[in-house]
């Protein structure tokens, strides 16, 4: 897919979090994520949301982003602000993760 020219982009990351992610670092992390809309940029919109609790086995947190492009996605992927929120704010507290990206 290198080098593909794609339309916008849809980012969805669906996120569960360990034990030891405490009610007060789940909130510091949607901070720091919905944060991201401002601080990286390059994304059309952003949704950074809690699971509503009404089915089992759902994931905690999604994160969906719209991208005007694939090549607007790789920059943000990349910047360095994501790569600190990710390694400070998600990494030390996930569970799991899930995540895909499609054209819409």
């Amino acid at each position: 897919m290198a080098g593909t020219v794609l339309d916008m982009i849809r980012h969805v990351v669906v996120f569960t979090w360990s034990d030891d992610a405490d009610a007060r670092r789940r909130a510091a992390t949607l901070q720091a994520l919905r944060g991201l809309q401002q601080d990286v940029g390059g994304m059309t919109s952003l949704t950074v949301a809690d699971d509503a609790g009404l089915s089992e086995g759902n994931g905690d947190t999604v994160l969906i982003a719209d991208f005007p492009d694939a090549d607007a996605f790789r920059r943000y992927a990349q910047d360095p602000v994501h790569q600190a929120v990710l390694a400070d704010h998600v990494r030390p507290w996930l569970s799991a993760r899930s995540a895909v990206q499609y054209e819409v």
